[in-house]
């Protein structure tokens, strides 16, 4: 053949003709043939590794979970590693003696890469914990506990990390806002996330419970106490079944109560002390009415202050010696939402803006409703001639020993009508007396505005009660929120209602504007009291500042 017809192409029937000598560039070379095995087919792919040459198979991928699958550990010791940030895992010492509430804060507070959660071997499969959607259902009941009984939301997120992490479950994250709870947990950044969430629909105010609860948190992040899970829903489900520790009589006599030591503080005798105590305990009484009827909220409070109202008014239309002023604030006291007041502005303090936002909503129709029932009998009582004098609010008689005595007796009315512990009624009594009369004193005799006196008084509760808090390893709200009873704006709320009514609006609107500000120098103190008790005592070891916050100094 010549050399021109070696360079032509070959017809297909030249190519599919096999021939020895023609060899392909890509053939391998004599001798250097791999040998094959008998039975294989001698066709072999430009992707198939030469034998000898394989890699050795790895192990078997993992199966893909299920949302139901156990956790693999059951107590946060044993928590496996699933997050590793570049610099490393950090090191917290969550020591023993520090409240869980702060431990679970500093965990808390910290990005989910950054938490720590040293390796540890996995134990047996006999060994593991319950279900991943039993423990968060378990965790979305105490939240919801929680919330309903006025906890902060920032407490309640402690509460649910750490249910989780006591059952293993270290990458999860709580949500709280007004009426809803969620929480999300990842078993690691592969798997897919599982999340419950749960609503808050009634609301009512138990601190016997609320404490339990918190009992029941700290068992469970105990390293030492090992409660299984269906010790845990045994004993939420006692917490629920339990009665009140007060029957209704007891909790409509410390209402009256309540409202006759208020009058006292403000300037009545024992005439305005009855008087004040029989129109709470009537507006009591038909708000329990309302309220088995299903009226909402709003209503109830409108029907609450009315009895006091006309009452006063009564008194002063029949020509009676008495401060009929004094009889109408007293009943105010009773009615007035410190305690939504006091949750709305720490939420909105440590950043939940949602639920601070919602809870001042829902204090604000409660004075609605409050202004309303006032007004209406104002109105009325204006028109058949009372002789209500606002300027009275000027000429508060000065009594220490008997304000002071009834400071103390307002708290501990208070703090029966907040369903407290009988273990805790004479701490927060003490402390009630305490801050009216650090009020008294910055008031009177160091004549500093009421706004300031009231925030330095309401700072010394806030302080003590977080103190009183960790020593016990409990809520703060059992030893707060009836102290800062004493300290309430009644006063200046009923003279602003009362220019109101007498068509003096500019007056009523500053004196209101004042009950306001003395409202959230009471919720403030309260909230700074409490952040400087953290600030000064001692933290976990390696913790840092705790609770990280939003480094934001300059508004952007």
């Amino acid at each position: 053949m010549t050399d021109a017809e070696d360079r032509k192409p070959q017809s297909d029937e030249a190519s599919g003709t096999f021939d020895p000598e023609i060899t392909s560039e890509f053939a391998l070379p004599e001798g250097l043939a791999v040998p094959r095995g008998g039975g294989e087919s001698e066709t072999s792919s430009e992707f198939a590794l030469p034998e000898g040459l394989d890699v050795p198979a790895g192990p078997t991928a993992e199966p893909e979970g299920s949302a139901f699958s156990a956790p693999s550990t059951y107590h946060s010791k044993d928590a496996p590693p699933a997050f590793t940030p570049a610099g490393g895992v950090p090191t917290v010492g969550l020591t023993k003696n520090v409240p869980w509430q702060d431990r679970m804060r500093t965990m808390l507070r910290m990005p989910v890469a950054e938490r720590p959660a040293p390796e540890r071997p996995h134990k047996a499969e006999e060994d593991e914990g319950p279900a991943v959607p039993r423990v968060l259902d378990l965790t979305l009941r105490i939240g919801e506990l929680l919330l309903a009984g006025g906890e902060g939301a920032e407490d309640v997120e402690a509460a649910m990390f750490a249910v989780c992490r006591s059952y293993g479950l270290d990458r999860c994250e709580p949500n709280v806002t007004f009426t809803l709870l969620s929480i999300s947990y990842q078993p690691s950044l592969v798997d897919d996330p599982v999340t419950a969430s749960r609503t808050v629909r009634r609301r009512g105010t138990d601190y016997t419970r609320l404490a339990a609860v918190f009992r029941l948190v700290d068992d469970l992040s105990d390293a030492e106490t090992h409660v299984s899970l269906e010790e845990a829903y045994r004993r939420l489900a006692e917490i629920r079944r339990n009665r009140h520790p007060y029957p209704t009589w007891v909790l409509t006599s410390a209402s009256g109560l309540l409202a006759g030591a208020a009058s006292v503080l403000v300037g009545g005798d024992a005439i305005v002390f009855v008087a004040a105590a029989l129109g709470a305990m009537l507006g009591d009484r038909l708000a329990w009415l309302c309220a088995g009827r299903g009226l909402p909220e709003f209503y109830q409070f409108t029907v609450a202050a009315m009895p006091p109202a006309a009452i006063g008014v009564a008194l002063n239309l029949a020509h009676v010696d008495v401060k009929a002023s004094a009889v109408i604030t007293g009943g105010l006291f009773a009615l007035l939402p410190g305690r939504a007041l006091v949750a709305a502005v720490q939420d909105g303090l440590t950043g939940f803006y949602i639920t601070a936002s919602a809870r001042l909503l829902e204090v604000m129709y409660f004075f609605v409703g409050i202004v309303a029932g006032v007004l209406i009998v104002l109105y009325f009582g204006v028109n058949l001639g009372a002789k209500l004098n606002p300027d009275a609010a000027l000429h508060i008689s000065e009594r220490p020993l008997w304000q002071i005595g009834a400071s103390m007796l307002l708290s501990l009315t208070f703090a029966v009508l907040l369903q407290q512990e009988r273990s805790t009624v004479l701490a927060v009594t003490l402390n009630g007396g305490v801050a009216w009369s650090v009020y008294g004193a910055l008031r009177y005799a160091g004549e500093l505005s009421p706004v300031a006196s009231t925030a330095v008084a309401a700072g010394l509760v806030g302080l003590f009660g977080q103190l009183l808090s960790r020593y016990r390893f409990a809520s703060a709200l059992p030893y707060t929120t009836a102290a800062i009873g004493p300290l309430l704006p009644g006063s200046a709320t009923y003279f602003g209602l009362l220019s109101i009514a007498q068509n003096d609006v500019d007056k009523g609107l500053v004196s209101l504007a004042t009950a306001a500000s003395l409202a959230m120098a009471i919720a403030i103190g309260v909230n700074l009291g409490s952040e400087i008790s953290r600030l000064f005592l001692r933290l976990p070891a390696g913790a840092g500042a705790g609770r990280r916050a939003a480094k934001r100094t300059r508004g952007f």
